[in-house]
C-alpha cells in the first residue's frame, strides 16, 4: 500500500482551520483535521448535483449557472458535459489554494475544464455573490461545506438559513433551481426550503454513483412564483 504524502496546506480565510492536500499514487484527498472533505475516487454525488439540476432547466435559453465550491471539479466537469455551448458557468471558490491545486498538482483530475470558455472562476465567498445578484442565474449549485450544517466554516450556515435561502431565491430566474449537496439527510432543511419559497425534492445519491459508496443527499429546489 502506497503511503499518503501531504503536498500542501492552507488556512481557510476568515475563520482559520487548515485544509491539507494529500496524494497517494494517482489518488488525491483534501482533509480538514481528521475529516476527509473530498476524495478523487468518489465523484458520483457531486456529478449528480450538476446533471440532476440541468434536467430541471434544460429548456432555459443560454443558461447561467453558479457553482459554490470548486472542490475537485467533479460538479463543474459534469455541468460542462451537459450544458450547451452558449451557457455560462461561474464558480465561486473562497480558498485561493484550492484553485491553485486545481491548476497544479490536480490538473489531471480537472482535465482542462478550467480553461473552458464557458467558465469564470471567482475567488470569493459564494454567499456574497448570491446576495449581490437579482434574477441572474438559472441554477445555483451549492457543494459548500458538508451540507446545511457548517463543518469548515460556521459562517457557511448563513447560506442555508431562511435569509440565505431567500437570497438564493432572489438570485434565480423564474423557474430556476437551487441544488444543495449534503453528506446526510436533514428534514428540517426541506421544510426551510419550502418556507423560503421553493418546491424542494430530496434525492438520495451514492457517493460513487452506481458503484455504491456512502449515501448522500441532493436537494433540488425549484423557485416558486411569489
Amino acid at each position: 500500500m502506497l503511503p499518503w504524502i501531504q503536498l500542501d496546506s492552507t488556512i481557510i480565510p476568515g475563520e482559520g482551520g487548515e485544509l491539507r492536500l494529500k496524494q497517494r499514487g494517482s489518488e488525491f484527498s483534501i482533509m480538514l483535521g481528521s475529516n476527509e472533505l473530498m476524495n478523487s475516487r468518489l465523484s458520483g454525488s457531486e456529478e449528480a448535483l450538476a446533471t440532476l439540476s440541468y434536467e430541471r432547466i434544460k429548456d432555459h435559453k443560454r443558461p447561467k449557472v453558479l457553482i459554490g465550491g470548486l472542490g475537485m471539479g467533479f460538479t463543474l466537469r459534469a455541468a460542462l458535459a451537459v450544458l450547451p455551448a452558449d451557457a455560462e458557468v461561474v464558480v465561486a471558490e473562497l480558498v485561493p489554494a484550492v484553485v491553485a491545486w486545481a491548476r497544479g498538482p490536480m490538473a489531471e483530475v480537472f482535465k482542462g475544464c478550467l480553461g473552458d470558455p464557458r467558465v469564470l472562476i471567482h475567488q470569493g465567498d459564494v454567499g456574497e455573490t448570491i446576495r449581490s445578484a437579482r434574477a441572474s442565474f438559472d441554477a445555483i449549485l451549492l457543494d459548500v461545506d458538508n451540507g446545511p450544517e457548517g463543518l469548515t466554516r460556521k459562517s457557511n450556515d448563513r447560506l442555508y438559513d431562511f435569509n440565505g435561502l431567500r437570497a438564493s431565491r432572489n438570485a434565480l430566474h423564474p423557474g430556476g433551481i437551487l441544488a444543495v449537496w449534503s453528506s446526510s439527510p436533514d428534514p428540517s432543511f426541506t421544510r426551510r426550503l419550502r418556507d423560503a419559497g421553493f418546491s424542494p425534492d430530496a434525492v438520495n445519491i451514492r457517493a460513487n454513483g452506481k458503484r455504491g459508496g456512502a449515501r448522500h443527499v441532493i436537494w433540488l429546489a425549484v423557485k416558486q412564483l411569489a
